[in-house]
């Protein structure tokens, strides 16, 4: 009666169909290799390698782990790979990832995490400082590009932006000179401690001051 029917619930391992074993090791190896590949956890072996996302952590021993050496600085802040970022959001997500990674947080943990930690931060404030500027952060992305503008060359440039970059500099020139001799004079005022006369020099200072800034931030305009 259950002659017929044995076969679909008992097969000895020599009664598989020609290949049929041969897949199935071939599945568990694959699948061993593959497990066996994936980014460990330094301290307990389990699941865990370079962080992705804002996995810093090992999920079992919560141990932090090394930095992604393949991570991009616009992936890290968790901003798109654009010129225009929001640096409201930049900052936010920078003070975010320093609660999670800074040093002082690390002090009474193992070495290695101490070690790792002070490679995140520094990671991080490259990141945020990078982003943060717009020139940096023009260079950067052109960098990601496997593009490069050589320094110290007038690369490309027009005749008429190099005559107003050489002003700039004069007018810089000026500006610092100027400071110089304030700086001087303020020196002396307070010697004599004529206070009066430190005021209205450092009234004058203040300006000469903000113009230098804004001739250095013409320089490179936001």
């Amino acid at each position: 009666m259950w002659g017929g029917r044995t076969g679909a619930f008992l097969r000895p391992s020599g009664w598989w169909p020609t290949g049929v074993l041969g897949r199935r090791l071939l599945n568990c190896n694959a699948a061993s290799l593959a497990g066996s590949s994936s980014p460990r956890c330094w301290n307990c072996g389990g699941p865990g390698g370079p962080p992705r996302g804002d996995r810093f952590f090992c999920p079992q021993c919560r141990a932090l782990q090394p930095p992604d050496p393949t991570r991009d600085y616009f992936s890290l802040m968790d901003c798109n790979r654009s010129f225009r970022v929001d640096t409201v959001k930049l900052q936010h997500r920078y003070q975010q990832l320093q609660r999670l990674v800074h040093p002082d947080f690390f002090s009474q943990r193992s070495q290695n995490e101490k070690d790792f930690s002070e490679k995140h931060s520094t990671l991080v404030n490259e990141a945020y400082k990078t982003l943060l500027a717009p020139l940096s952060r023009g260079l950067y992305l052109l960098k990601l590009r496997g593009i490069e503008i050589p320094e110290g060359t007038d690369y490309e440039m027009d005749s008429q932006f190099l005559t107003e970059i050489m002003e700039i500099n004069e007018k810089l020139a000026e500006a610092q000179a100027k400071q110089k001799e304030l700086t001087d004079d303020v020196s002396r005022a307070f010697e004599r401690d004529n206070f009066e006369k430190a005021k209205e020099l450092l009234t004058k200072m203040r300006y000469f001051s903000n113009i230098e800034e804004k001739i250095k931030l013409k320089k490179i305009p936001l």
